[in-house]
């Protein structure tokens, strides 16, 4: 396949979606809860989403870059949704919003605690017309402790919750992960929230809250770090692309100027390591013979591998490594990685039709399945282009209806 060639075939509707036949109700904007809804779209599941009348999700309005008017990141996690614009503070568009949790199986908000009661959405009241509801509320720090009501941004998060603290280089400054990465964790984690709440509903019949904190997101990611804090009482360091307990496990620059990423893992990488890059002398040195001893002696042993990795480049080092089983890697930019023969192999870029700016590419979905389709099909939506089909089709509204409600600023 040339490097230009975009793969659609990925893009399958011939076969059901793992969650086809539930329905989202979708009250979330920004990245969080529209990166869980995604997904759940890509799944099958039909999600209508809410937005604020002219404006929309706030992400519409976040570039450059925009593509023909429409924002890059909306359209970076919106696929696969309808869009309806309502205006939460009319009565008139609450009562739609009741009339489609009746029709819906969840429902996903991520408001700052207390503002969704306050306009009448919140989870009782939602509840009280259907019991069956998994209603996942998204927010910074949770509905409840000492910073509830503080607003939840993914830098502050990756700031409070560890991320900062762990990442750039010892002698630089905190260093921001590149994405939200915060964000898009919690949305996983919203989605397996949802999914597992979807299975209990199975087994009993009842619906549930789910109350889902962008700070516990992060915390949670701590995972090893955390480990070796509570073993050892050592708070961990700042160390750019080395890791703290495996040597070498790190970047190395090389002639040209790029970067590899080299992962030695265990001791019999190392020999193989020490092999293919020439030195043989360290593969001897007793200093560096096992991890154990690696890490210990680690300074004197990546003044040794920095000199080495500069006599090559980065493609050649990259060959050589992987001729001899080493695990190792390029350190990609966004159009190596969409030009990547497995990144188009794997359908992780793909195209399609948007109704004004034509073909748009997306990032692929991971998740392949045996039995199953995953929905590439439907482009992020123009704000309320699905009213129509929301009111008349799914609720029974009539024309005069829906005019009425155009008239009160209801949508």
């Amino acid at each position: 396949m040339a490097d230009h060639e975009v793969n659609e075939s990925h893009a399958h509707i011939d076969r059901p979606g793992p969650l086809r036949g539930l329905r989202v109700l979708d009250l979330s904007r920004v990245l969080a809860g529209p990166f869980c809804t995604m997904i759940l779209g890509d799944l099958g599941a039909e999600v209508i989403k809410v937005e604020a009348p002219r404006q929309g999700d706030d992400t519409r309005q976040w570039g450059p870059p925009f593509i023909g008017g429409e924002s890059a990141y909306f359209l970076s996690v919106n696929r696969n949704k309808r869009s309806i614009a309502l205006n939460l503070k009319n009565s008139k568009a609450r009562q739609i919003v009741l009339e489609l949790a009746k029709l819906s199986d969840i429902v996903i908000e991520n408001f700052r605690p207390g503002v969704a009661e306050e306009l009448g959405v919140g989870y009782e009241t939602l509840k009280s017309v259907n019991p069956r509801l998994v209603y996942c509320s998204i927010s910074g720090f949770g509905k409840d402790g000492p910073y509830r009501d503080r607003p939840g941004y993914d830098i502050v998060m990756q700031a409070m919750g560890g991320f900062m603290g762990i990442t750039g280089t010892s002698e630089g400054e905190p260093v921001r992960i590149g994405v939200a990465i915060i964000d898009l964790c919690a949305g996983l984690y919203a989605t397996i929230a949802i999914l597992a709440a979807l299975r209990h509903r199975d087994r009993t019949g009842e619906g549930q809250f789910i109350d889902l904190a962008l700070f516990d997101s992060s915390v949670s990611l701590m995972t090893y770090m955390a480990g070796y804090y509570f073993a050892s009482g050592v708070i961990p360091p700042r160390m750019g692309s080395a890791h703290p307990t495996i040597v070498p496990y790190q970047a190395f620059k090389a002639k040209d100027g790029n970067y590899i990423i080299v992962a030695i893992g265990n001791d019999r990488l190392w020999g193989l390591f020490c092999d293919a890059m020439g030195l043989k002398d360290l593969k001897d040195d007793p200093r560096f013979a096992r991890n154990a001893d690696r890490v210990k002696n680690r300074r004197e042993l990546l003044e040794r591998l920095d000199a080495a990795f500069l006599s090559r480049g980065r493609d050649e080092w990259v060959a050589l490594l992987e001729s001899a089983g080493v695990p190792c890697g390029p350190v990609y930019s966004m159009g190596d990685i969409f030009s990547d023969p497995q990144t188009l192999h794997r359908h992780m870029l793909v195209e399609m039709n948007h109704p004004t700016l034509g073909k748009i590419k997306i990032i692929g979905s991971p998740m392949k399945f045996s039995s199953s389709s995953v929905r590439l099909d439907a482009p992020p939506p123009l704000l309320g282009q699905d009213a129509e089909w929301v009111l008349r089709k799914l609720l029974n509204y009539s024309d005069e209806a829906v005019q009425e409600l155009r008239r009160q600023e209801a949508i």
